[in-house]
């Protein structure tokens, strides 16, 4: 098989079938060992390159993969591939955590790991519920958040993206969710005015801005999370994608958020 979706390729790994995987996209870079050498762009994907990938055995005497799952229907390879007898599974960005969980069920699904496929959601879940249940309860705390994506100009998400929803999960109001328009699809341009007056009590910074760097920024000097040292910096890959490491980047929200409550500082 051939993951063209970083997502994907963690998530195959961790489960077990990682020996059925053949090539990988440009950016599947985790886990950090054991990948395929073989990397086709998944950006610009090539259908011959996909048909040419793997490797004749005497099980499988062809050199089309037997399934190919994406996360973006680049090139229309999905029809291209499937008219051509090729088996696609698109799995884009989900909207919700159940939605994520889905995926890894079907990837086990697809690949005869049922069984560690259910395992990690169940890890999943157990961490996830657990993080979410650690946050105190703070009905007259309003914690405001603003998750930076990109710097020049300012995108970030609102709580109808997948991440978005993890933090609604716990208890923050997202800053971006009163600047935002359907044009957007859940991912807005924000100004720098705006988000200053906003004035939200934690930063996540998921792009390449560092803790440093915001509290240079003119507008972001006067922030309360500026100010009280709730800026963190996040790993742009773990935050970009929605399989195994999924929990990591959970804790990481959870202990900002009840640090932000206790009053402590971060970093």
């Amino acid at each position: 098989m051939v993951s063209l979706s970083p997502t994907a390729t963690e998530t195959l790994f961790a489960i077990g079938a990682g020996s059925q995987v053949q090539a990988v996209d440009s950016d599947s870079d985790y886990p950090t060992t054991g990948l395929p050498t073989k990397r086709i762009n998944a950006l610009n994907p090539s259908v011959e390159a996909v048909l040419g990938i793997c490797k004749k055995t005497a099980s499988h005497p062809s050199t089309k993969p037997d399934l190919v799952v994406i996360s973006y229907d680049a090139n229309d390879i999905q029809q291209k591939l499937t008219t051509l007898g090729v088996k696609v599974v698109n799995q884009d960005a989900p909207t919700s955590l159940s939605g994520a969980y889905a995926q890894i069920t079907q990837l086990g699904e697809l690949t005869g790991h049922v069984q560690k496929a259910n395992a990690l959601v169940g890890s999943l879940k157990a961490t996830i519920d657990a993080d979410i249940a650690s946050v105190p309860s703070h009905p007259n705390e309003k914690v405001t958040v603003y998750y930076e994506i990109s710097t020049n100009p300012y995108y970030s998400l609102t709580s109808d993206t997948f991440v978005g929803s993890l933090l609604k999960s716990l208890g923050l109001v997202n800053i971006a969710d009163g600047d935002s328009t359907s044009a957007d699809a859940g991912y807005p341009q924000l100004s720098g005015e705006y988000i200053a007056s906003a004035n939200p009590k934690l930063i996540f910074l998921a792009g390449d801005a560092s803790v440093a760097s915001v509290a240079k920024r003119p507008a972001f000097k006067e922030t309360s999370a500026v100010v009280g040292h709730h800026v963190v910096e996040l790993s742009a890959d773990i935050a970009s994608r929605w399989g195994p490491r999924l929990g990591s980047l959970m804790d990481q929200l959870t202990a900002a958020v009840k640090a932000v409550l206790a009053g402590q500082k971060l970093g």
